[in-house]
């Protein structure tokens, strides 16, 4: 997770485990490349353990795994 998907994270009340809940029980609704480096991002909708809407914006790495850049509440 970026530092400031952590910020955002925790501005928003969440926990690392409503993000994941989020992300496994969300779909992608969005994906978008990004201008200046060429990788992809998703946008993915999902539930908090709370069952409170919420995106995930997450990317993956050169080493296959799974960056969140940010997290919010809808």
């Amino acid at each position: 997770m970026t530092s400031h998907g952590r910020e955002e994270m925790e501005a928003e009340g969440l926990t690392v485990f409503d993000v994941e809940h989020c992300i496994l029980t969300g779909d992608v609704v969005e994906r978008q490349k990004d201008r200046e480096t060429g990788e992809w991002k998703y946008l993915l909708q999902g539930e908090t353990l709370g069952e409170e809407n919420a995106v995930t914006v997450a990317k993956i790495a050169p080493t296959g795994k799974l960056i969140i850049i940010t997290v919010w509440l809808v």
